[in-house]
């Protein structure tokens, strides 16, 4: 019974990674979607590891595409929200403890 119900879900599915493009956070979002969709499909009884397996095995083709997109997106030089907020976070951490670092040594002498 498990089988069919998961091969007609992955049959479903198979088509919205095409229809989500290479936009990394349209494909994220389409493997979350997935995962919960399928996680809530499993039989009772299982345990959670078990759940969870299965539903990243579901899951499979949709996390694909997405790391392909993460990588083809940063071969083109496009960094994503993480990596652009990180960056962010080290400039304003450096505008603001650098000055702040040499007036506190400047007191000290």
């Amino acid at each position: 019974m498990r089988r069919p119900l998961l091969l007609l879900l992955a049959l479903a599915m198979l088509g919205a990674p095409a229809r989500a493009g290479a936009d990394p956070a349209g494909l994220e979002q389409a493997w979350h979607r997935c995962l919960r969709e399928a996680y809530a499909h499993q039989p009772p009884g299982q345990s959670r590891a078990g759940d969870q397996r299965n539903a990243l095995d579901a899951c499979k083709e949709r996390e694909d595409a997405y790391v392909a997109a993460l990588m083809a997106s940063q071969g083109r030089g496009e960094r994503g929200l993480g990596a652009r907020a990180m960056g962010w976070a080290a400039s304003v951490a450096a505008s603001v403890l650098d000055p702040v670092t040499a007036w506190l040594r400047g007191l000290g002498r």
